[in-house]
């Protein structure tokens, strides 16, 4: 006959004992990673806060320093400085989204180190040393992304889009004969309007034209002064929304962070023995032909941004290959420097 399982009122009690003994001690634990893990998150919490603060209170500064791009290029392509915004929360959005922004960005490395300490006690010594190695490499290249999108990529990618609008569609205004009674005023070209003192000594009606503004401005009353836009040319007016412009930089900010991580991952595929540096150096070629996918992927603009973001991948491209040469798994899980030594290999 088969054996009949036992019903648990006939196990001895020295089983259940032990059974319940088990309960309690993986309920404690859980319970002291639950205050552990609540503690991270309210001090992670604590750190955000005070920088979002200052998010708000420098915010009209940081969306200045995210529009400069785009003022720069609208300059150098002779067209009117200014954006449009075409509702009446819309800045008011740009300025949140802005300072929420920097909050998120500067409390990263807080957030990571809280969450550093939550995981940390439960890693052997040679797993925290890929941690410190990971994470500050991690860091620098999403600062160089950020540098490459403000200093090299949104420059030249603005400026190609607004001349490439201006140039699409032109019209001729044709010429005019001058009435043989044409009188002309003096208008003065100036890189800025004239100081307070200058422009309290200007008859109303003075004009002149701020060429950092590219405007023609006109003194209408005392203290008060009007000015109009001036285009350089083309049909298609280059006016732009700041809310449009802010979510096509923070989608961008994303895509160059997420593509400058290429080292990084090469490296870990590297250390996982997926493959080496060497079969990965025979197929250069196709790695160019990758790194070009990826530049018109994290940037459908452009072909001069698609051309920049492709030749920096192909350079972070052979960047990795020396990485997988020159630290390998082996000589992080030893210390980078070799005279440095461990004596708590195996223990946590």
């Amino acid at each position: 006959m088969p054996d009949v399982p036992k019903r648990a009122d006939q196990y001895d009690a020295q089983t259940l004992e032990l059974a319940r003994a088990g309960l309690l001690h993986l309920a404690t634990v859980l319970g002291d990673h639950l205050d552990e893990l609540r503690a991270r998150l309210i001090f992670a919490l604590a750190g955000v806060i005070p920088l979002l603060i200052i998010g708000f209170v420098f915010g009209g500064q940081l969306l200045q320093f995210i529009l400069q791009p785009l003022l720069d290029a609208l300059r150098l392509a002779d067209q009117p400085i200014r954006i449009l915004a075409t509702g009446p929360l819309e800045t008011f959005l740009a300025y949140i989204k802005v300072a929420l922004i920097f909050a998120l960005l500067t409390s990263t490395p807080w957030i990571l180190y809280q969450l550093w300490r939550f995981v940390a006690p439960g890693l052997y010594a040679t797993e925290k040393r890929f941690v410190y190695f990971l994470i500050p490499l991690s860091t620098a290249l999403t600062a160089l992304g950020m540098f490459f999108l403000y200093k090299l990529l949104l420059p030249v990618s603005l400026y190609y889009l607004i001349l490439f609008s201006t140039a699409l569609v032109t019209e001729n205004p044709g010429a005019t004969p001058l009435p043989p009674d044409a009188q002309f005023t003096q208008v003065l070209v100036l890189p800025a309007d004239p100081a307070d003192e200058d422009l309290a000594q200007l008859p109303i009606g003075s004009e002149w034209i701020n060429t950092r503004l590219n405007e023609r401005r006109t003194k209408v009353a005392e203290g008060r002064v009007s000015g109009t836009p001036m285009r350089g040319g083309g049909t298609i007016a280059q006016e732009y929304r700041v809310g449009e412009y802010t979510a096509l930089v923070f989608a961008l900010a994303i895509g160059v962070a997420i593509a400058f991580q290429l080292p990084l991952v090469m490296m870990l595929v590297g250390w996982a023995g997926i493959v080496e540096s060497k079969d990965l150096a025979r197929y250069r070629k196709h790695a160019a032909l990758g790194c070009a996918v990826g530049g018109a992927v994290f940037t459908p603009q452009d072909p001069f941004s698609m051309v920049m973001l492709g030749a920096a991948l192909y350079l972070l491209f052979e960047f990795g290959l020396v990485l997988m040469r020159v630290v390998p798994a082996s000589r992080v899980a030893a210390g980078i420097r070799p005279h440095k030594t461990d004596g708590d290999e195996g223990e946590r």
